[in-house]
């Protein structure tokens, strides 16, 4: 497996979705997915409450147990660093330790602020930033783990704000920058200005102004991240479905979940269930006399891989 470093240099863009526990992780990379993507605004709202709320140890620990489960690249969404330069460089060592790829680092005030859901941007001074910035180039061991500078400056000081910044930032030794529009048009902006490498962050319907990832490539961008999409079908999903068990039992009867069985087999599939009853077969069960009972969501006539 190809580090994220070594993946920029591929030639085509690296597609690096949502991961928010291990069996999402799996599922993505089964699809084919490039790399992954720890975000805090989904996992904040995995856990009722927002990315402000979430530690570094956790954070660390969750990128530990996804790693464990998947061999790609794993981008952490470090937030403001979880403080100032020296708060920042113990980040930066326990992100480093954790295996993760990349750490986002964000212009924001720390304490962050829920009110960053609400479109209310609490900046540090560009001067700040880049030396949290220098400090974290710094504190690594090695060249490995990247080193992304984000800033939401567009929102408040406009795209020329933002661009200066996103250069100083650069400057500093930031690998790659992310700047957040403000509005579609800011996309091409930033590609024309500052050059590859850019991460592109989709969040929204229609943000990249029209452009093809293709044509966002040619304009620098490497790494495009979906944030949000997959918390928000797990989130329908999950609504949908506890509507029809409530449904089926105020109509006293029971939700059957259709195809559950082959949905199971796919699960076992997923988590490579077969060697580890292999395993087990080598192990605690070789001779042993068990009773063996099908699951009662495996059709009679299914496949019985025991």
């Amino acid at each position: 497996m190809d580090t994220l470093k070594k993946m920029l240099d591929m030639g085509r863009p690296i597609m690096a979705p949502l991961a928010f526990n291990p069996l999402s992780a799996r599922i993505a990379q089964d699809a084919g997915m490039d790399a992954l993507y720890l975000g805090g605004g989904a996992l904040g709202y995995l856990k009722v409450g927002t990315e402000a709320n979430l530690s570094l140890t956790e954070m660390a620990q969750l990128g530990i147990e996804i790693r464990a489960k998947s061999d790609l690249p794993l981008i952490l969404d470090g937030q403001c660093g979880w403080g100032d330069a020296m708060h920042l460089s113990h980040a930066i060592q326990v992100a480093e330790a954790a295996g993760f790829a990349a750490i986002e680092i964000e212009d924001q005030v720390v304490p962050k602020r829920a009110h960053h859901h609400a479109g209310v941007e609490h900046l540090v001074s560009a001067d700040e930033m880049a030396e949290k910035i220098s400090t974290a180039v710094s504190s690594r061991r090695g060249d490995e783990l990247l080193i992304i500078a984000r800033t939401n400056a567009a929102r408040i000081e406009g795209i020329d704000g933002a661009m200066r910044r996103a250069e100083a930032y650069r400057e500093a030794g930031a690998d790659l920058l992310f700047v957040v529009p403000s509005k579609p048009s800011d996309v091409a902006v930033t590609g024309k200005r500052l050059g590859a490498p850019l991460m592109f962050m989709a969040v929204g319907a229609e943000p990249s102004g029209g452009l093809t990832i293709g044509e966002m490539y040619e304009l620098g961008y490497r790494i495009f991240v979906d944030s949000m999409s997959p918390m928000m079908s797990t989130y329908a999903a999950l609504s949908a479905n506890y509507r029809q068990i409530r449904e089926h039992a105020d109509q006293s009867s029971v939700y059957a979940m259709p195809d559950m069985g082959n949905l199971q087999r796919q699960i076992h599939d997923t988590i490579g269930l077969d060697a580890l009853l292999e395993i087990e077969r080598r192990t605690v069960e070789a001779g042993a006399d068990t009773a063996r009972a099908r699951p009662h969501w495996v059709a009679e006539d299914g496949p019985d891989k025991e």
